[in-house]
């Protein structure tokens, strides 16, 4: 990966810079490989920054809840990418978070990653993929 993490120390404590949110936010294990993977999905697979989000607020059956990333496409959800931090499994639990958000959100690709491993299922193929599918 060519750019690295722009981390500061504020307070005593770690923050990394955010691109997408344009400001630094508290370096948590989750955030680290979040920040890893938006470096990837802009760089290596060219990504439009301007259709990322990351960390916003949705409603699902009345319960606020927040996703970590996600891509659009022709303005609508392509991708959701739920992170964890590298010492998490990815686990059943971290399926059904991805496939509630799904639920409200009906993006295309439902992808998964805890910086070891990332796991991408395609939805209108039925089937999960080798690798991240290009923009």
């Amino acid at each position: 990966m060519n750019a690295q993490l722009r981390i500061i120390t504020s307070n005593g404590k770690e923050r990394v810079y955010d691109p997408i949110r344009k400001k630094y936010v508290a370096l948590t294990p989750e955030e680290w490989v979040r920040q890893h993977f938006l470096l990837h999905i802009i760089q290596v697979k060219k990504y439009p920054v301007s259709l990322i989000s990351v960390e916003k607020k949705i409603s699902i059956n009345g319960v606020a809840k927040r996703f970590d990333i996600l891509i659009f496409k022709n303005s609508t959800p392509w991708m959701i990418v739920e992170c964890k931090s590298e010492q998490t499994e990815i686990s059943e639990n971290t399926l059904r978070q991805i496939l509630a958000y799904h639920s409200h959100l009906q993006a295309t690709y439902l992808t998964v990653t805890n910086g070891q491993s990332i796991h991408c299922f395609d939805i209108q193929n039925n089937c999960w993929r080798d690798s991240l599918p290009f923009f």
